[in-house]
């Protein structure tokens, strides 16, 4: 009866999870709005005109932003742009294919391809002012009457005809100008189209003071690229030399060595492969594909509705529900085998445990970031990303940044690493040697994310998560190297949202 249940659940469960692996399939990633986001800091970090001998001594500036860093930037938003059509010629067939429309679902699909026209618009906007910057006017009228025949919002309409009007011959001038131009553009390109207006209204001041604002935030957004590249780069050349240190001792000592930590040792493990199948699906699949979206449905809960600080609130409230009735299930279901042998669950608040983690963390820097770059290249931005980092990237909120933490870098590497690490991992090892172990809990925890594009870099994670727990017996090092790969996440999430200069 028990096992008859358990299939039942199991088929249950893993049919919205599927569909949600394979709905990614079609979605965007993340990557190019960080990408935007990042060159809309280098747009504004190249306005900065230090004195000529500062320069000379601290060639920062050239160093960061390149050689061209507009010509740059107008690559990337083309590229941005040309991604987006891309992307809804692909939505558009698959509607097309759809042998079973209903209303609710035509009306779902029509915000969909809305939500693209406006990010369409937006980098047109956008394309357009990088083109007048550089004196191609009739390709920024171009970029902006393609905008303007998108249809959308009267402010969209209105910021693209006072464009239009300050960069036509003659130009042509409105009243709520400035105004306009300060609500609907943001960071560099609010700047160009104001100096702009002032040039042409001969506002002196204005134009005096728009120059020291730029001024002060294009060395903010210097100082905040130096840290989104120096920062990863020193981490990656120390985590390079980390691993070919630990590979040449591992090679010169064998079983000796610091990698050789326990690697083929066995947990002792006194419950089944039921007990393991039990646990991940009530308490991981069922409840995260079934129980709390029936939950969420019977309260007509609309997440969609929510702002900023509402959804953080959301995802915070979901995935500790979600934790809660997982670790409930999980000590539920082994409590039959108590007391648990040694090595079980280990929390040792050791100065080793903070070696293991810091380490594993520097080790991870250049791993998965040259395993994410090779999926770039075959994900092509598709692939689907954790909603989480799309939030990220537009708090600003110290309260939602505060959530966001806790729910990223504490809550979620306490929870997985207990499920993925604590239980999973040691519970293979009753039929498969430790490394086969580590391969497959790495694979479980990278499918479980639900986004086809982070597998792969996700599995190296869990390999390095894995790697960490087996040789240290301490879930405190591999949540601190969790923690502190989601802290880094997000810190850099901060700092591109933060120039007030997202790509949409």
């Amino acid at each position: 009866m028990k096992r008859t249940i358990l299939t039942i659940l199991t088929v249950l469960s893993l049919v919205p999870f599927f569909f949600s692996l394979l709905n990614s399939l079609g979605e965007r990633q993340v990557q190019t709005d960080l990408q935007l986001s990042q060159t809309n800091l280098v747009l504004e970090a190249a306005a900065w005109q230090p004195s000529q001998s500062l320069a000379q001594e601290f060639p920062l500036q050239q160093t960061i932003l390149g050689e061209a860093p507009y010509k740059a930037a107008l690559e990337q938003y083309q590229a941005g742009l040309e991604e987006l059509e891309t992307y809804k010629k692909q939505l558009q067939s698959q509607f097309a294919q759809d042998s079973i429309p209903n209303l609710a679902k035509q009306e779902q699909q029509q915000k969909q391809l809305q939500k693209i026209d406006a990010s369409r618009q937006s980098l047109l906007i956008k394309l357009g002012l990088l083109h007048s910057h550089q004196g191609n006017l009739s390709q920024a009228q171009e970029n902006w009457q393609t905008a303007l025949a998108i249809g959308s919002s009267p402010s969209v309409i209105r910021i693209v005809q006072i464009l239009q009007g300050l960069w036509q011959d003659p130009p042509h001038l409105e009243v709520i100008a400035e105004v306009t131009i300060k609500d609907q553009l943001s960071g560099w390109f609010e700047g160009q189209a104001l100096e702009r207006l002032y040039r042409l209204t001969e506002q002196k001041t204005a134009l005096e003071a728009l120059a020291e604002s730029n001024q002060a935030n294009a060395l903010q957004a210097l100082i905040k690229l130096a840290l989104l590249s120096t920062l990863p780069i020193l981490g990656g050349v120390l985590g390079i030399g980390l691993v070919v240190g630990l590979l040449v001792q591992w090679f010169l000592k064998k079983e000796k060595a610091v990698l050789a930590t326990n690697a083929q040792q066995a947990w002792e493990t006194p419950w089944d492969w039921e007990v393991i199948w039990q646990v991940l699906v009530v308490g991981f699949l069922f409840l995260g594909q079934i129980a709390l979206p029936l939950a969420l449905g019977a309260l007509h809960f609309d997440g969609a509705s929510l702002s900023l600080r509402g959804k953080a609130v959301y995802v915070l409230l979901s995935y500790l529900a979600m934790a809660t009735g997982g670790l409930v299930v999980l000590f539920i279901s082994l409590k039959p085998y108590s007391p648990w042998p040694k090595d079980w669950f280990t929390f040792k608040p050791q100065g080793s445990a903070l070696l293991w983690g810091i380490g594993g963390y520097l080790t991870a820097l250049p791993l998965v970031v040259l395993i994410s770059l090779i999926n770039q290249q075959i994900w092509q931005g598709q692939g689907g990303s954790n909603p989480l980092l799309f939030l990220a990237l537009k708090a600003q909120d110290k309260l939602v940044l505060a959530i966001f933490f806790f729910t990223a870098s504490i809550l979620a590497p306490i929870f997985e690493e207990v499920m993925f690490r604590g239980f999973l991992l040691p519970s293979l090892t009753r039929y498969f040697s430790t490394t086969q172990a580590i391969a497959i809990s790495a694979m479980v925890f990278a499918v479980a994310h639900l986004n086809a594009s982070e597998v792969l870099p996700l599995a190296m994670l869990g390999i390095l998560l894995g790697v960490v727990y087996t040789r240290s017996r301490n879930l405190l090092s591999s949540i601190l190297l969790h923690s502190l790969w989601n802290s880094g996440t997000l810190a850099s999430l901060f700092i591109l949202g933060s120039s007030g200069a997202l790509p949409s």
